[in-house]
């Protein structure tokens, strides 16, 4: 659950000024021109019934279309690296790695609607769901015959997405607010790469993903 939550929370982030109202005009405004985001994470998990069951703090790197390095720092460590390819989880306290075709699920993530706004209307119902906490809202619901999530929220200031809500279909919230942005930076070449450590145990197929699993040529 806890890699399903920091895959789907990743990239509703940076920072750019434009003048557009509403949240879908602030999203488009946001997205045009951008290829590359950088910055810093805090991620809050709730329970059904309001409870914190988690809470982590990180840094994140993206490139459009399907490059992301999503790393979590505090209070434990995790990497989580999309090469366009595969998908690497490491856990440096398991001395583990998952690994696994970049492919479908992926095309169901709130993620698309940033690196890919093509793909917002065919993936999602999107709507603009009001002002709160100062903000003004744009609520994702995923077209998927079988969704991830009941829904997520992304929530927009003038300088563009500074937080994120998503609610899994078992009822439990995650809250990921962002800060530090960097729009369009310079990433190093091995930003997006992974290898597996000497001694970890690598779980999955790291062979080249087949044709079919819409990985990046």
């Amino acid at each position: 659950m806890r890699k399903l939550m920091l895959w789907i929370g990743l990239s509703m982030l940076a920072a750019t000024a434009f003048a557009a109202t509403g949240a879908r005009a602030r999203l488009d405004a946001f997205a045009n021109g951008l290829h590359a985001l950088r910055g810093d994470f805090t991620q809050t998990v709730y329970d059904a019934h309001g409870n914190i069951t988690g809470a982590s703090h990180g840094r994140f790197a993206l490139e459009a279309p399907r490059l992301f390095r999503w790393e979590v720092t505090d209070p434990y460590q995790q990497l989580i690296v999309a090469d366009g390819k595969k998908v690497w989880v490491y856990e440096p306290d398991l001395q583990q790695v998952t690994v696994r075709d970049q492919g479908a699920t992926e095309a169901h993530s709130p993620l698309t609607v940033l690196t890919d706004l093509s793909q917002l209307d065919n993936e999602f119902r999107a709507s603009d769901s009001g002002t709160r906490d100062g903000l003004e809202w744009l609520r994702l619901e995923s077209r998927a015959k079988d969704p991830q999530f009941e829904y997520a929220e992304i929530g927009f200031d003038a300088k563009g997405p500074r937080r994120m809500v998503f609610k899994d279909t078992l009822g439990n919230r995650t809250e990921i607010a962002f800060s530090g942005w960097q729009r369009n930076p310079s990433l190093a070449a091995d930003t997006f790469t992974f290898v597996p450590p000497k001694g970890a145990d690598v779980v999955g197929d790291t062979a080249p993903a087949s044709n079919g699993t819409g990985a990046h040529e």
